[in-house]
Formats: C-alpha cells, structure tokens, sequence
C-alpha cells in the first residue's frame, strides 16, 4: 500500500510538471497573422510552415496518383489560383503559393500543406462546372494558408498531447487496471477536441475564400455550387457533425449563404465571374 501510495504522488506531480508546461508553452507562443489581424496560439515561424510543406509534399503527391498529366487542366488550376492570389490580401502574406493538380480519378477532394502548396485531384476538378466553382475550392484552401489554420493545428495537437500524456500518468495504475479506462478518455476527448477546432478553421477558410473570390472577380455564389457536388460525393454516408472533421454539408451550405448576404447585403455586385 505505502509503494501504491507514493507512486501515485509522485505520478500526479510529474502530471502536473507536464500539464503546466503544456499550457504554459501554448499560451505563451501567440503570433499575430499579418493577412487577417488576428492573435494566434502558434509555436513556428511563416519560414517553418513553408519548409514543412515542402518536406510533405513528394509523399502527397504519391499519396494521391502523382502529378496529373492533363497540361491543360494544370494550365487552368495555374491560372485560376494565380489570380486569386494576385487580386488578394494573400498576396500580401508571407508565403509561396503552388498549385498542383493530383492524377487521382477516386478522391474528391482538395487540400492545403502549411506555407502555400495546394492540392486539387483530378475526380474533384472533373466534377466542377465553371471556373468560378475551381476558384471557390482553391479560395477556400488558399484561406487555410493564410489563416495559419496548420500552424495552429500543430500548437494545438502539442498542447493535447501534453495535456493527455500528464492525464494518463495521473490516471493509470500499475496497480489497478482498471484505470486503463481513465486513460483511454482522456484521450479521446483529446482527438474530440482537435475535431471541433478543425470545424472552424474549415468556416473560416468558406468566409476568407467568399471575400478572395469576389476580390479576385469571381462570383462567390459559387462556393455553394461546389459545396452541393462535395455533398453529393459523400453519397449521404456521413457521421454527425460533432464527430467530423469537417462541418455537416447542409450546416455549411447555411453558413455560406449567411456569409455572403452579410458581405453584399444589397446583392452580389453584377459582372463577377460564375
């Protein structure tokens, strides 16, 4: 009993040695993002998330078939995103914006590495109908990079590591297995809580990219063309939204119209690309 007892002391002041040190770097590393004005929790630099990128790009581009061997449809991505970036504040920011078209015919979908590589697949650009709708799904993930969202993410899945790894040496004992349990919700409310963050980076993202599109002479009415199509790739079999990552179709599709009417409460400007 005296080993149990003193074990477990010694247990829950290493946590809290772990736990304070976790809080204390996350709260303290706050940058604030030259492109939106905002205060963020990020422990890397605009260069970091550039290298970072960069290192992960062969593996995903491997991932997802490669580079696709359609110039054209290259051609097109170049264009569209070049001039979103050219006719915005993400010209402004501090990163190197690439656009790659992945030859994957399956995946629909489209994604941003840290520091300015974007990705859109071949399935994903064969279902869009207009150049308005690519310039809404590039605009959308051109706002992950300027909202940092990676950054963000990487100082967050630190703070929780560190607070789950002080919470499974508080909670387990050696002498108890039965508070292997203990353990393992600590850790899933962990991941539950990385979820809910990645739900709003990817709002954000929709408000950033409603404003880069009409910015760059897009209609942003578009965005919500596209967000119908991922919709229908989903075929319908999603979890709730609590437990996704991203937020539920018909959620978003609201939160978008929304968006827009605040921006343009008197109408769309006329003459924007669809």
């Amino acid at each position: 009993m005296g080993r149990s007892s003193g074990g477990g002391f010694f247990r829950v002041l290493i946590a809290l040695v772990l736990a304070g040190g976790a809080l204390f770097t996350y709260f303290s590393s706050t940058q604030v993002n030259p492109v939106t004005g905002e205060k963020q929790n990020i422990t890397i630099t605009p260069e970091q998330e550039i290298a970072l990128g960069l290192q992960a790009l062969p593996q995903l581009q491997r991932q997802y078939g490669g580079t696709s061997r359609d110039a054209r449809g290259q051609q097109l991505v170049d264009r569209v995103g070049e001039r979103l970036v050219r006719g915005t504040a993400a010209s402004r920011s501090p990163y190197r914006f690439k656009f790659h078209l992945l030859d994957d015919p399956r995946t629909v979908n489209a994604f941003a590495l840290p520091g300015g590589q974007i990705f859109i697949t071949s399935a994903l650009l064969g279902r869009l109908k207009s150049e308005g709708e690519l310039a809404g799904v590039l605009a959308h993930e051109i706002g992950h990079v300027v909202g940092r969202h990676g950054a963000e993410q990487l100082a967050k899945q630190q703070l929780t590591q560190g607070l789950t790894g002080a919470a499974v040496i508080a909670t387990y004992d050696p002498y108890d297995p039965s508070s292997r349990n203990s353990a393992a919700v600590a850790a899933a409310l962990g991941q539950l809580v990385n979820m809910r963050f990645g739900r709003e980076d990817e709002l954000e993202s929709d408000r950033l990219a409603i404003t880069y599109m009409a910015e760059a002479g897009y209609d942003p009415r578009s965005l919500l063309a596209v967000m119908r199509t991922l919709k229908a790739a989903g075929g319908g079999a999603r979890p709730p939204e609590f437990f996704s990552t991203h937020p539920d179709p018909d959620r978003r599709l609201e939160r978008i119209a929304e968006a827009i009417k605040q921006q343009y409460p008197n109408g769309v400007p006329a003459g924007l690309k669809p």
